[in-house]
């Protein structure tokens, strides 16, 4: 196997014991096997492609074959992607999957300046990090076999690929969107690395309409099967706000619509977005509203989080086995849409039920919340920002039921996201934030996991005193519970997950 940015045998043992050689990666790619989609990538020497194992391609003989771990590796090396599989569209790695590794935050890291249309600087990324540029180079390019730059690159391709194959954006607003400069810079770099301009492959894959009355654009997400839909959805049903979001569907069927506002390019952007479950495919169609398609890639990174979609059960399902409950193959992680949201139905959710945490919620998004532009069936409100909360009189916000002291840590938070000190995003640190939540007047330890859990989609997040959690491991000790619940690190927010689904479950 290749070495400079190939895919190394050790950086599978932690993932499968299967495939330990260039053999069983050929073997995994001969069986389509979808449970490594997304982990590997194969290129092809004869054809200059490099392609997900799922890919119906004609396989590929194996001395052609090279295999790399990240879509990065591959166009390093000079292979260009696929357009039949669209690597773009492969399952990403959960935080989980690289937490405690530099290399792997840096990546999260850029990620999300791709996602958001921001440059971001060596400089910069390694102060954010805070060690030398020349030590994260090094330990980047150990780990994942590309410059850190040569990542951000690929990343930001592989987005403006999507856009141009999925939406019917124009070059200039592509270009933007995924974080070039200019639009001679993309055309550059997109030629270079695909041999292929921007309208060449618009020309090749056909033009995509917007729908009537706007550009309403489909894309596709891919996922690890099992995928327990039911559960996920009957979490979500459980805590929907009206009219900010709705839920249906039935057996593995989903369909989730809600609205969302954020900030993309200096701009704010606000629409709905529907996310539904494809019969017969290890997909999610998600549809977004006019307003949100420039801001497609930072949408679609959302999503990810709050369904879970980079999970790999393969990992997480045996760990959870040691709890003793029925098996639920495929159990997902509901993370948050937007941090800060989370952290505030983390909030209105000390010390009541979920009923209650639900009609505080509500409440909160009818008084402080803005009406959509353009609403969609259900789904009229925007969640409150968080320099509405910050600014709205403690009275305003008590009249809503909502006791003192959790105003006071519904302000706090807010005051400290709007100040800068606090950040809520995907890519957050963890231990730093979690230090200052716990700083924050009303936030105790209980509080500081679960946003953990939710808004930084934390794997091993672990409310040791959660009621329903102690309920269902039959124990009134935390303690007792941290010790049942050892076995399953660093899935620990999984089997927290399990423990309220069997409750919940049992309350039908």
């Amino acid at each position: 196997m290749p070495t400079s940015g190939s895919l190394s045998t050790a950086s599978l043992q932690d993932t499968s014991a299967e495939l330990t050689e260039s053999h069983g990666l050929y073997q995994a790619l001969l069986a389509r096997d979808a449970r490594f989609d997304g982990r590997f990538f194969v290129a092809v020497t004869s054809t200059g492609i490099y392609c997900r194992p799922v890919c119906r391609v004609r396989i590929p003989l194996q001395r052609n074959c090279r295999f790399f771990e990240h879509p990065a590796g591959a166009e390093q090396a000079g292979f260009r992607p696929c357009l039949r599989c669209r690597p773009e569209l492969a399952p990403g790695l959960s935080r989980a999957d690289s937490a405690h590794t530099l290399a792997h935050q840096a990546a999260r890291m850029l990620e999300t300046a791709a996602a958001q249309g921001q440059e971001l600087s060596m400089a910069r990324l390694s102060e954010r990090l805070g060690v030398t540029d020349r030590h994260l180079r090094r330990i980047f390019a150990a780990r994942l076999g590309v410059p850190p730059l040569a990542y951000l690159n690929t990343r930001r391709l592989l987005q403006a690929k999507q856009m141009l194959t999925d939406t019917a954006l124009t070059v200039t607003d592509v270009a933007h969107a995924s974080g070039f400069g200019s639009v001679r810079r993309f055309n550059a770099a997109f030629s270079q690395h695909y041999r292929l301009s921007p309208t060449g492959l618009r020309r090749q894959r056909g033009a995509v309409a917007p729908a009537a009355g706007g550009k309403l654009v489909q894309v596709t997400l891919g996922y690890r099967p099992p995928y327990d839909t039911a559960g996920l959805r009957r979490f979500l049903q459980l805590r929907a706000i009206p009219g900010l979001e709705t839920i249906s569907g039935c057996d593995e069927a989903l369909c989730y619509v809600r609205s969302l506002a954020l900030w993309h390019g200096g701009q704010h952007r606000a629409g709905w977005l529907r996310v539904e479950s494809v019969q017969g495919k290890s997909e999610l169609r998600v549809s977004l509203s006019e307003g949100l398609v420039p801001a497609m890639g930072l949408v679609l990174q959302r999503v990810r989080q709050a369904l879970d979609v980079d999970a790999d059960p393969a990992l997480i399902d045996p760990a959870l086995q040691t709890l003793g409950f029925p098996a639920r193959p495929g159990l997902r992680l509901p993370g948050a849409i937007d941090g800060f949201e989370a952290a505030v139905r983390v909030i209105l959710g000390q010390q009541v039920s979920v009923a209650a945490a639900r009609t505080l919620t509500a409440r909160l998004v009818e008084a402080l919340g803005s009406s959509l532009r353009l609403p969609e069936a259900g789904v009229e409100r925007i969640f409150p920002s968080a320099r509405s909360v910050a600014d709205a009189s403690a009275n305003t916000i008590g009249q809503l039921g909502i006791v003192r002291q959790r105003v006071g840590a519904l302000q706090a938070v807010a005051r400290a996201v709007v100040n800068g000190e606090l950040s809520l995003e995907r890519d957050a640190p963890l231990e730093p934030t979690l230090a200052k939540l716990r700083t924050l007047p009303g936030i105790g330890e209980w509080t500081a996991q679960l946003i953990a859990m939710r808004a930084l989609a934390w794997p091993d997040a672990f409310p040791a005193s959660d009621l329903a959690l102690l309920k269902a491991l039959g124990t009134r000790d935390p303690l007792e519970a941290a010790s049942r619940v050892e076995a399953c690190r660093p899935w620990r927010a999984y089997a927290v997950m399990r423990c309220w689904q069997t409750l919940e479950t049992q309350d039908v």
